[in-house]
C-alpha cells in the first residue's frame, strides 16, 4: 500500500495484523459501542473485535529514504508469548517493498515502546546489531529522557535489546520534538501516550500527510477521542492531545496515516456531530 503526498512517497510494510489486543489496550470499545459507530467497519473482525496492524512506513523524499517506526522484531525476549522470540518475513517483506536494509537514511521512533523499536535492532554474531546500519537513528529527547527512570518490565528487556545498542553504536541521535527532518518531513509533539512521543509530518507540493504514531491506536478513538488506551503513560494528556489533533485536522485535505490501522490504514479526518469520523 502507498501513497503519494505531493513529490513525497509513503509505503506501509506490515509485520502482523491482531485482533487479540486492540480491545484489551481499549476496553472502552465495547460491541454495542463500536457497532454505533458506522463507518468503523474495515477496522473491526466479524465478531467486532479491533483489528491492529504493525506496521512501519517508509518515506521517500527527494533525497532521503526514512523508516518510521520498526514493529516488533524477531529473536527478542518478550513476556507476550506471540512476539516471543518471533520469527517474521518483515526484512524479507521490506526489501520486496523495495527496502534494502541499507537503502534506509534514517529511522524516526515516534516513541521507544515494544511494537515500534523492535526491528532497531538483529541479531548477529551473538549480539544486537543496528539493523540499518547506514541510518541515523532519531529520537525525541523527552522521550529518551523518560526511559531512562523507566522500563517496559512487562514486554521484556526493550531498551536493552532494542534501544541502547544504537546509543552504544554511535548511530542515535536526539532531537527536539519539533525538529525539522528534512524539508517535507517534520516531527509533531504529541504526548501523553509517553512523554516524549511525536507524530511525523509531511508536507510537498501543497499537500499534506501525517503520520500518528500511537496518539491514535484505532480508528474507534476518532469517534471517542476520550478513550484512552491502558498502555497510555499520561491517559488524560493523551486524550487532550488528541482531541486537539483531531479538531486541528478535521476537514482539512490532509491525510491521516495510522500507525497501527488496519484496513485502508489512512483517510482524511472529517466533523461528525459533536465528534468526528475518518472518511478512507
Amino acid at each position: 500500500m502507498k501513497w503519494r503526498i505531493g513529490d513525497v512517497t509513503i509505503t506501509r510494510v506490515v509485520e502482523l495484523t491482531s485482533s487479540t489486543i486492540g480491545n484489551y489496550i481499549l476496553p472502552q470499545a465495547t460491541e454495542d459501542r463500536i457497532n454505533a459507530i458506522d463507518w468503523i467497519g474495515p477496522f473491526v473482525n466479524d465478531d467486532h473485535q479491533l483489528v491492529l496492524s504493525f506496521h512501519s512506513l517508509v518515506v521517500e523524499t527527494g533525497d532521503q529514504v526514512l523508516l518510521v517506526d520498526t514493529c516488533i522484531g524477531n529473536d527478542k525476549e518478550r513476556t507476550y508469548p506471540k512476539w516471543n522470540r518471533m520469527q517474521s518475513s518483515f526484512l524479507q517483506d521490506l526489501a520486496e517493498a523495495g527496502f534494502e536494509t541499507d537503502s534506509i537514511d534514517t529511522v524516526l521512533c515516534t516513541h521507544m515502546h515494544v511494537d515500534h523499536v523492535g526491528w532497531n535492532t538483529r541479531w548477529l554474531d551473538g549480539r544486537w546489531e543496528a539493523t540499518f546500519g547506514n541510518a541515523r537513528y532519531l529520537y525525541a529527547e523527552e522521550e529518551w529522557k523518560h526511559w531512562q527512570n523507566e522500563n517496559q518490565a512487562e514486554y521484556g528487556p526493550v531498551i536493552d535489546d532494542s534501544v541502547r545498542p544504537i546509543f552504544d553504536a554511535g548511530l542515535a541521535d536526539l532531537v527536539s520534538s519539533d525538529h525539522g527532518v528534512t524539508s517535507e518531513v517534520r516531527l509533531e509533539a504529541t504526548p501523553g501516550h509517553t512523554p516524549g512521543h511525536v507524530s511525523v509530518h509531511v508536507t510537498s507540493r501543497g499537500e499534506e500527510a501525517v503520520i500518528t504514531g500511537d496518539m491514535i491506536h484505532h480508528p474507534c478513538q476518532i469517534a471517542h477521542p476520550e478513550w484512552s488506551t491502558t498502555a497510555d503513560v499520561d491517559p488524560d494528556l493523551s486524550a487532550v492531545t488528541r482531541t486537539r489533533f483531531l479538531d486541528s485536522y478535521a476537514d482539512r485535505p490532509v491525510l491521516v496515516i495510522g500507525t497501527h490501522f488496519a484496513g485502508p490504514t489512512a483517510g482524511k479526518l472529517v466533523r461528525d456531530g459533536d465528534s468526528y469520523r475518518l472518511d478512507y
